[in-house]
């Protein structure tokens, strides 16, 4: 079983939150939309799939680089493709 981590890039504000707990997300799904200090909306996404075990942040929230937006239990299979 692996874990994977789900981490801010930026400073910014949380606009939006695109999963639920426990939810099962695939690879380049978007995650979470950041809303920068400049004003740029970075979408997050993750290169695995697998399960969500725990979202760190809701809308509204102040985020740093490196914060973790979410824990997620990675699938042990490849599902996407070159």
């Amino acid at each position: 079983m692996y874990f994977g981590l789900v981490l801010s890039p930026c400073y910014g504000k949380v606009e939006r939150v695109s999963v639920k707990d426990e939810a099962r997300i695939y690879e380049w799904e978007p995650l979470f939309m950041i809303k920068t200090e400049t004003g740029y909306l970075e979408t997050i996404q993750t290169g695995v799939s697998g399960k969500i075990e725990s979202l760190e942040v809701q809308e509204g929230d102040e985020v740093i680089p490196g914060m973790v937006l979410a824990y997620i239990k990675e699938d042990m299979f490849v599902t996407g493709s070159d």
